[in-house]
């Protein structure tokens, strides 16, 4: 009787085993399209806001507003960008590490990407949350310089995507609906 009952608890320790593989993708990542959906839903908002603050960042610098309230809103501003930028890297991040050839690196890529963007925007939040609004030329002087270099920096965190080329992906960000 115990070798029956032995017997049968390994069997159903096999096929449970074989199911969590089964489930779970045999502990591999989500495939391509998969991943490139769940990115594609993680950056179209972030692009999307990201465009709603620069356009109000370009008018609050053109508008007839004190230097105290145009601090104001410029730090909300760029904290916003933070904000938007960590939601977006949380998100990719949440997208796990797709299923082909350069997967953790491509990953890894865009999460340090909005990572060096998230941080460029939070500099030029503290930057400009620094400046003195007593003079107003010198205020906006230092706004400017705020402002280019984000722009810099902004610039130099692209994912230089030259050495994690996978055709996967490329096909897959092409052909999801999210993506387009």
């Amino acid at each position: 009787m115990r070798t029956c009952r032995a017997a049968a608890a390994g069997k159903l320790t096999v096929v449970l085993a074989t199911l969590v593989l089964v489930v779970s993708g045999c502990g591999g990542g989500p495939s391509p399209r998969a991943w490139a959906a769940s990115v594609c839903e993680a950056l179209t908002p972030w692009r999307a806001e990201i465009s709603k603050l620069t356009s109000s960042t370009d008018q609050q610098m053109t508008a007839q507003t004190t230097p105290a309230q145009a601090k104001e809103n410029l730090v909300r501003l760029f904290a916003g960008a933070e904000e938007a930028s960590e939601t977006a890297r949380r998100r990719v991040a949440d997208a796990g590490v797709p299923e082909t050839e350069h997967g953790e690196e491509i990953s890894r890529g865009f999460r340090a990407t909005l990572e060096k963007v998230r941080d460029a925007y939070g500099r030029a939040r503290d930057t400009i949350d620094g400046l003195g609004t007593g003079e107003a030329t010198a205020f906006y002087d230092g706004v400017k310089a705020a402002v280019d270099t984000l722009t810099k920096e902004y610039d130099a965190s692209a994912l230089d995507t030259s050495k994690l080329n996978s055709e996967e992906l490329k096909q897959a960000f092409d052909e999801v609906p999210e993506c387009r």
